[in-house]
């Protein structure tokens, strides 16, 4: 049996008297999508920090693809291939769709003795992308504030997927977006979980969540109370774990 992608074995955290996360034993599988769902205070952010290189753990380790990994920045899990999406996006409001795309890794050209923004194959490599994608946007080189919420999802989703991120965590992807912008950014997650890339969900909408998740984890208190595959519980009975005290 293949090694899961992440595993994450016995992680405590504490915030001075606070102990945020109490051994918490998490793990995401190739290719699967795992809601992360729990109250506010349950320690689903603490947790996803951790894994994405902002705190480290203060007992427990980190296995990635069965080896052991320590993260000292942002920067060592996205040399993995951990990418993670907060919830204000991680764009540049006022550069245009195909910068924001290639933020920090921006593809260039020779023009004699110096280097320049190769723009015109950032600009076609997008548009293959979006096409594939099935997304539209009136132009490439409008900023992305001119953008709806759902697009802005949609643009840090396609980055993703353009850089063979391996697992992709979206922090509350679907906060206020309508219902057909919403429909939109779950069908980008189905389409990444084709492309074999792992994602973890976590919201407060469980029925955002529920028809796409493979499986769905419980953190209460910081303390991780149900881990199941989809089918073995109902939005209800998830409900009640969430809320118990």
């Amino acid at each position: 049996m293949p090694a899961p992608l992440v595993e994450m074995i016995n992680i405590h955290k504490w915030f001075g008297s606070i102990h945020a996360l109490k051994g918490v034993d998490f793990r995401v599988d190739n290719g699967e999508i795992v809601g992360l769902v729990g109250d506010n205070g349950a320690g689903k952010s603490t947790l996803i920090k951790i894994l994405s290189g902002l705190y480290p753990p203060d007992e427990g380790k980190i296995l990635f693809e069965g080896r052991e990994v320590r993260f000292r920045s942002p920067k060592d899990a996205i040399k993995l291939g951990i990418e993670t999406v907060h919830q204000d996006q991680m764009v540049v409001p006022y550069l245009n769709v195909y910068r924001n795309i290639f933020l920090g890794r921006e593809l260039e050209k020779k023009l004699g003795p110096i280097k320049v923004l190769d723009i015109k194959r950032m600009k076609k490599e997008v548009q293959y992308l979006f096409h594939d994608l099935g997304l539209e946007v009136a132009s490439l080189d409008a900023p992305v504030q001119a953008l709806s919420g759902g697009q802005r999802q949609a643009v840090v989703i396609a980055r993703a997927m353009y850089f063979k991120t391996k697992l992709l965590i979206l922090d509350e992807p679907t906060n206020n977006l309508s219902i057909r912008e919403a429909k939109r950014v779950l069908d980008m997650i189905l389409a990444l979980k084709k492309a074999g890339i792992s994602c973890i969900f976590i919201t407060h909408n469980l029925h955002h969540v529920y028809p796409i998740a493979d499986r769905i984890v419980v953190l209460n208190r910081g303390v991780k109370v149900a881990d199941f595959k989809k089918g073995e519980a109902t939005i209800d009975e998830i409900e009640r774990l969430i809320v118990s005290a």
